[in-house]
């Protein structure tokens, strides 16, 4: 087991975020979380980093107690629908920068950054900053920047919220292409049915602070608190 999140509360003053959340998830898995706005999604993503701290619970990842473990040290990557990439560097630089971190030898980061450029489709824009780049570029480049440095896990947090409809589609299957190539282990919170199926190995419904995990996709479909049946009775009746 790669992650395992244990009896997770929190609160910010009187207002109850996250009650008593459990699951786990398999190496080399995507776990969907399915909600609507405001049901927690994010901040159990935040705790799962460390960019927030959990009231009371324990997160486990590879079998061992993070809890006290600062972000940096986690090695987890956490996305958001905001690229947030470093404005003064190309997009090759962008993508090499947790290579320059760890001071690898330039051989070896131009090989593997151009390798992933070439991966993401990114050739023709490897020396183009990040404003000369449309919204589905900058995040196929903030992709590349989270892999090249190949995290435990990947949390991503509606990643694909602000893009158009066909550009959404070419980075949902983008991602499950990575993501099989990889061998990616991450967490998918959406608030949108089709994506969330689409993306998942495994299933959970957040619902006001408190978290559902189902066996398989097809006990989610047939859960009638999820919605999906309200919705494929509404595209049977167009």
């Amino acid at each position: 087991m790669l992650l395992a999140a244990q009896n997770i509360n929190k609160a910010f003053k009187k207002e109850r975020v996250l009650q008593d959340v459990n699951f786990s998830l398999q190496q080399h898995h995507t776990l969907s979380i399915l909600g609507k706005s405001g049901c927690g999604k994010t901040t159990l993503l935040k705790i799962i980093a460390g960019i927030v701290h959990q009231d009371s619970g324990h997160i486990f990842l590879e079998e061992k107690n993070i809890n006290e473990v600062s972000p940096d040290r986690r090695k987890i990557v956490y996305m958001s629908q905001e690229p947030l990439l470093f404005p003064h560097l190309s997009v090759f630089e962008n993508i090499a920068f947790g290579l320059r971190l760890r001071k690898e030898k330039k051989e070896i980061i131009d090989k593997k950054v151009s390798e992933l450029v070439a991966e993401l489709g990114l050739q023709d824009h490897r020396f183009k900053m990040p404003h000369q780049l449309s919204g589905g570029q900058k995040q196929r480049v903030n992709f590349g920047r989270s892999l090249i440095v190949n995290p435990p896990l990947l949390l991503l947090d509606e990643p694909f919220g602000n893009l158009d409809t066909q550009t959404r589609t070419e980075m949902q299957l983008l991602f499950k292409e990575i993501a099989a190539e990889f061998s990616i282990s991450s967490i998918f919170v959406t608030h949108d049915i089709k994506e969330a199926l689409l993306m998942a190995d495994s299933m959970g419904y957040m619902k006001e602070g408190k978290l559902k995990m189902y066996d398989n996709k097809q006990a989610f479909v047939c859960d009638d608190t999820t919605g999906v049946k309200e919705e494929i009775e509404f595209w049977k009746s167009l």
